[in-house]
């Protein structure tokens, strides 16, 4: 479903620093249904890099 940078939007709270709809590049695939992701900010300035589910995200268009 998703690769490797590909370009995602968080579709719930997935920390303190990741709100909802906040955007993320999927740096790794783990498997078929976990990926690492670094979400950042309007800036580009990296907020997090968690290992999220495939459910927590959906690709950007």
């Amino acid at each position: 479903m998703f690769k490797e940078l590909d370009v995602i939007r968080a579709r719930r709270r997935l920390s303190p620093f990741v709100e909802f709809g906040t955007l993320g590049t999927i740096v790794l695939k783990h498997n078929e249904d976990d990926y690492e992701i670094e979400f950042v900010d309007e800036q580009g300035q990296t907020l997090d890099l968690l290992t999220v589910n495939k459910n927590d995200i959906e690709l950007l268009s």
